[in-house]
Parts: C-alpha cells; sequence; structure tokens
C-alpha cells in the first residue's frame, strides 16, 4: 500500500476512535450520576486495577505498556468529568480578599536593609516589619497570631530554591497570598579601614554565597554561613578580625560598612522570588498563579498521571519542585504552580480530585506578583 492509502486507514480508525471516545465519556457522565445518588466515591482503585489487567493480557507484548498508559489516561479524563458533574459550583477553598491598605506587622527575617526587608516595603508601605533571627521564627510568629503577615524569599533566579522556606510550608498551615520579585544586588562590603587584600573569610547567607561563588572563589576567600545577609552586615560590623560580608548596597550602609566592590553576583540578571504569608486564606483580586503540594504513590507512571490531569483540564503548571521527606526511603512531597484562578470548573475539580485521590495533598496559595 502506498503511504496516502496507509493514511487514509488510519484517519478512518481515528474517526472510529473519536465518535467511541464521546461514547465513553456520556456514558461516564451517567455514572456520575449513578455514584452521586448511590454515595459511591468516584475513584475505585480496585475497578481501574481490574480494567488495567484485562488490557494487559488481551495486548501482544509490546503493546502492553502503551495500552495500559492510553487506558489510564481514558479513566482520568473519565473521572475528571464525574468530579466536575458532582462538585457542581462548590468552591475548592474558603477565602477573604486580601487587602494591604492597612498597617499590619509583618515577621521579617534579618535587620534593617535586609533584601527581606525590601520585599516588605514592595508588598505595601504600611506594613510594620518585626525582625527574626531565622525563617521559622516568621512562620511560628504567624502561626501565633503575634503578627498577621509574614516575608520570605522562596527561589533565586540564579541559586534555585529556597529548601527551607519550602520545608517549613509543608510544617506549617499558612498560607501565601502574594509574590514579589527584588533585584538581588549583592556587594562587598568590610568595616573601616579592611582592604579586600586584607579578607580571609566572607559571610552571608547560603543562597547569597552560591549566587557569588565564582568572585568568591576567584578571591580565595574562606566563606562562613550567616542567618542571612543583614545579619553577616552586623557581625562584620562589629568584628576585630578582617572579615566581609556579602550583602546589599542598602545593608552596608545602615551598618556603617565600607563597600568594597559593587555588583559581584554570577549573573547580571539576579532576582529573588519574596512570598508574603498569612494564617488566613487571603486571596488578592486578579489571583493567577495557584501553589499546592502533595505526595504521589510509589506507582509507575504516577507523576506521568498527575500531569496529564492539568493537560486534560488546560491548566499551564508555571513550577514543579520535588523535596525529600525526612525519615523515608526517599520519599518526596511535589511542590507546584499552576496558572489559573479557584473561581474556575477546571481549577474547582481538580484540586476537589487531587484532595480525594492523594494520601498528602495541601492547598498553598491562590495570589499574583505585585509589581
Amino acid at each position: 500500500m502506498e503511504l496516502n492509502e496507509l493514511r487514509q486507514g488510519i484517519n478512518e480508525i481515528d474517526r472510529q476512535i473519536e465518535e467511541l471516545f464521546r461514547q465513553r465519556m456520556a456514558l461516564c457522565t451517567e455514572v456520575a450520576d449513578v455514584k452521586s445518588r448511590s454515595g459511591m466515591p468516584i475513584f475505585q482503585k480496585s475497578r481501574e486495577d481490574e480494567i488495567i489487567a484485562r488490557i494487559r493480557k488481551e495486548m501482544p507484548e509490546q503493546l502492553k505498556g502503551g495500552a495500559a498508559v492510553l487506558f489510564t489516561t481514558l479513566m482520568d479524563i473519565s473521572k475528571m468529568l464525574q468530579y466536575e458533574r458532582i462538585s457542581g459550583e462548590q468552591p475548592a477553598v474558603n477565602y477573604a480578599e486580601l487587602d494591604l491598605s492597612e498597617p499590619a506587622d509583618a515577621a521579617v527575617p534579618g535587620i534593617s536593609g535586609s533584601y527581606s526587608h525590601i520585599a516588605c516595603r514592595r508588598f505595601s508601605e504600611k506594613l510594620r516589619p518585626n525582625f527574626c533571627d531565622s525563617f521559622r521564627e516568621v512562620f511560628a510568629q504567624v502561626e501565633s497570631g503575634k503578627v498577621r503577615f509574614g516575608v520570605l524569599p522562596i527561589v533565586n533566579s540564579t541559586a534555585g530554591s529556597v529548601g527551607q522556606t519550602y520545608e517549613l510550608l509543608k510544617e506549617y498551615d499558612l498560607k501565601i497570598c502574594a509574590t514579589v520579585k527584588v533585584r538581588i544586588d549583592h556587594c562587598l562590603a568590610a568595616r573601616e579601614g579592611v582592604r579586600i587584600e586584607d579578607i580571609t573569610e566572607v559571610r552571608s547567607h547560603a543562597q547569597a554565597l552560591m549566587q557569588c561563588s565564582g568572585y568568591i572563589a576567584a578571591h580565595g576567600f574562606r566563606t562562613e554561613q550567616a542567618l542571612n545577609t543583614s545579619i553577616a552586615a552586623k557581625q562584620a560590623s562589629v568584628s576585630s578580625e578582617p572579615i566581609a560580608a556579602i550583602c546589599s548596597e542598602e545593608c552596608a550602609e545602615e551598618q556603617g560598612l565600607n563597600i568594597l566592590e559593587r555588583s559581584i553576583a554570577d549573573a547580571d540578571k539576579n532576582y529573588t522570588r519574596f512570598i508574603l504569608i498569612s494564617k488566613e486564606t487571603l486571596i488578592p483580586r486578579g489571583a493567577d498563579i495557584i501553589s499546592v503540594s502533595l505526595a504521589l504513590p510509589h506507582e509507575s507512571s504516577s507523576l506521568y498521571r498527575l500531569l496529564t490531569k492539568f493537560s486534560a483540564a488546560g491548566l499551564n503548571l508555571t513550577m514543579i519542585e520535588s523535596r525529600p521527606i525526612a525519615n523515608t526511603d526517599f520519599d518526596v512531597v511535589f511542590y507546584l504552580d499552576f496558572e489559573g484562578s479557584l473561581s474556575s470548573p477546571q481549577v474547582r475539580t481538580l484540586m476537589n480530585e487531587l484532595d480525594f485521590e492523594l494520601s498528602y495533598f495541601k492547598f498553598l496559595g491562590s495570589y499574583r506578583e505585585i509589581r
């Protein structure tokens, strides 16, 4: 047969598949009605396992894997239709509107002049910073109600994600309600009288040290981690040793340090995204990003099936991050950001499905970037 004839045959089979697909999905919506009336759950793992086992048995060896993928995808699409039919207009999350027009206290890591302090002002000039020694203290103050908001870095364009922030988001039941992107422009600063050739040790936050690793290596500096860049600047200002800090120029000036060299980061365009967290579920108008965390079963194609759900719902994933779970055999938690609104039926259906089917699922917030 010629290629055109073969393609015509494939096109005819595809049309048959299209019609059978429509028929299958129509039957699935009727199944949803039956399940709803009888109080049966939509997700029935034993039924899915039974279908896949039958398909694998009936298919030739070279098609077993592909057929299993095809039918699991069909079943996932079927379930989405059923969840959408049953969930109706029920909101996925109850929330209040974020309002930053009134004065409020915000926990901020570091001291005055830190990048987190700069981000705090970017969120709102009416936020009153309450400086903390650690990221954990920020979360603890927000959870206790001592402050209404907290400000933390979550990802850097050069050094990647801030692992401690992700770990604390899993540990504490707090919500992200806004993000802001801050240009990071590191300088090398030391107290009066200290020259670059005198310096043996440089202190800063681990992320800042990574962002300036090329500069540090070129000068042969020994490094010491500090809780954040502003505390490193404070330490440099009071030390009798010839140490320097990597920090913002604003922080160096506030601590009375001399700026020995500017713009020392390895990348010219270096940005950090900061999050604003709250104990309340607060969502701003125009929120277009949703963050969730979840755990997947140790089963073949579990990550593929998760991604298929987003694709079938027409939702764009903008970030996927995995973090190991302590005291487990390499189990991980996934953190996902995707574009969408909580008012969207597709978002509502997907979140209800994930919440029901997964052993661990957590809504982390819906927000937009403040510019």
